[in-house]
């Protein structure tokens, strides 16, 4: 397993405040790569009127929910598996799997590692190219794959890189994971942040597959990772019936459930989140681009990869500076194939950006 060293992570704000002496408050995070408007706000101002909910069980089947979710991803409620939190379906689909060898795209979310190898399986990397922007080259991805790989993981936009896998491309992949035995599990954590959606997800391909689960949460575009509210979408209904035998009854609490209800049908709120990250993501972009001590990476979510070009600088020490002035960015020397000239940072409101950008582009940076 590749040792990860510790690092801050975008939740360890505490951290941050003991060792810095910075007001938790006062920092703006652009490490978590959380949606920058907040929660909805349909859910902020209806959520409390059902606090009353908490005196009953919810329903174990979940099933109003699902239904609106499935509404909300177009697909069919009963393909949908609901938890607490993605992280939750990530270990629960290893623990019933027990993939012996897994194929994972990295650099990416050290979480499926993790899991994998609790779970004794053994986990392989096959690494992105950064001569290619990162982007993963198909052909060649699909000639590495064998009956001896169990399965298959795809952070998809994948975390740190930004880039996207098109759901034409992931159905080939599919189709040669379905010779080879393999089973899919593709993250799409954030991929309702990018502007071509509809060409990325992977959902429309549970209908003809049986060999893949996509997974995917509240955490980052709700912007409520205290939540815990994740689902998974897959048309193995074996699969289905085996998480749903193992998992713990009632994983999501009332009011979670009825929050998910409200925010999956915040039309105005979800179209407004799309807006403000497409016109940052392409601003910013356009502005990295022009600059040589920068080289930005191609983004499809809602945050960007960055390489310094400087003899001197370093991940480490640009964090350290842009902490100080109350700003987290995500250092990603603890990514795997990634080392400390890398950076990682979410799009925020316009003027949280600009004093990003002000501060990169400093010539004290």
């Amino acid at each position: 397993m590749i040792q990860h060293k510790d690092h801050f992570h975008g939740s360890d704000l505490e951290k941050i405040e003991e060792i810095y002496g910075i007001n938790k408050e006062e920092i703006v995070s652009f490490s978590a790569n959380v949606n920058p408007l907040g929660i909805s706000p349909m859910l902020r101002e209806t959520l409390a009127k059902h606090i009353d909910a908490i005196t009953t069980y919810p329903d174990r089947e979940y099933t109003s929910l699902r239904k609106c979710i499935a509404t909300y991803a177009d697909t069919d409620y009963e393909n949908i598996i609901m938890g607490n939190g993605s992280t939750e379906l990530i270990s629960l689909f290893i623990q019933i799997t027990h993939p012996r060898k897994a194929l994972i795209i990295g650099p990416t979310y050290s979480e499926y590692e993790r899991e994998i190898s609790l779970g004794g399986g053994t986990c392989l990397y096959y690494p992105l190219k950064e001569e290619q922007d990162f982007a993963l080259d198909a052909r060649d991805f699909m000639s590495h794959l064998n009956e001896s790989i169990d399965l298959v993981v795809i952070c998809n936009p994948n975390n740190p890189t930004s880039g996207a896998v098109l759901r034409r491309t992931m159905r080939k992949i599919l189709d040669v994971c379905k010779q080879n035995d393999i089973f899919v599990m593709v993250d799409e954590t954030y991929v309702e942040f990018a502007d071509n959606c509809e060409e990325i997800t992977s959902i429309p391909l549970t209908a003809y597959y049986n060999n893949i689960v996509i997974l995917r949460g509240t955490s980052k575009f709700f912007a409520c990772p205290g939540l815990r509210l994740g689902y998974a979408v897959t048309g193995n209904r074996d699969l289905i019936k085996e998480i749903n035998t193992r998992k713990n009854p009632w994983t999501i609490n009332s009011l979670a459930a009825i929050a998910g209800e409200i925010m999956f049908r915040d039309s105005s709120y979800i179209a407004q989140t799309r807006s403000l990250i497409s016109r940052e993501r392409s601003r910013i972009y356009e502005i990295l681009m022009a600059e040589s001590r920068f080289q930005a990476y191609p983004p499809s979510a809602n945050f960007m990869l960055v390489r310094l070009h400087d003899d001197v600088l370093t991940s480490g020490m640009l964090f350290d500076q842009m902490i100080r002035q109350k700003m987290m960015i995500r250092d990603c020397s603890t990514f795997p194939f990634l080392d400390n000239k890398y950076i990682r940072f979410c799009f925020m409101t316009p003027e949280m950006n600009d004093k990003l950008l002000s501060c990169l582009l400093s010539k004290n940076c």
